[in-house]
């Protein structure tokens, strides 16, 4: 879609934290369309750096990534002061149930596992949160 098409930007940006870059540029794509700022980390400790330096709306963020995984970049950003309000959805291949509860143990708000319909729910768990209209 050429720039002049893109969905106005709602002025809300969203952290997405996914170590593939193929995957994360498409996320990308999906919700610039959608009218959202999106900044990239392509590891958990780049998403915690950014998290805390810029305070983005909302974090997606995939479970296997190396160094620091998802659980554990949720688990930091529930600890610290500045980032613990921030909401977290897991975007991940990962849909058994032990992760799935995990994750929302961790603090997360919703867990999305990547399949066919993924970026729809994303994007439709989005606009029901009031980041996209």
């Amino acid at each position: 879609m050429p720039y002049s098409e893109q969905a106005a930007t709602t002025g809300k940006t969203i952290l997405v934290v996914e170590d593939s870059t193929t995957q994360a540029l498409h996320l990308q794509g999906v919700l610039e369309e959608a009218g959202l700022q999106v900044v990239c980390a392509y590891d958990g400790r780049s998403g915690l750096e950014i998290a805390h330096r810029s305070h983005p709306d909302l974090i997606v963020l995939d479970v296997q990534m190396p160094d620091m995984n998802g659980f554990q970049v949720c688990q930091a950003l529930r600890g610290a002061q500045d980032t613990k309000e921030i909401p977290v959805i897991m975007f991940t291949r990962h849909d058994d149930p032990e992760a799935v509860v995990l994750g929302l143990q961790v603090g997360v708000i919703d867990y999305i596992p990547k399949d066919a319909f993924a970026d729809a729910v994303l994007v439709e768990t989005l606009r029901q949160m009031g980041l996209v209209n």
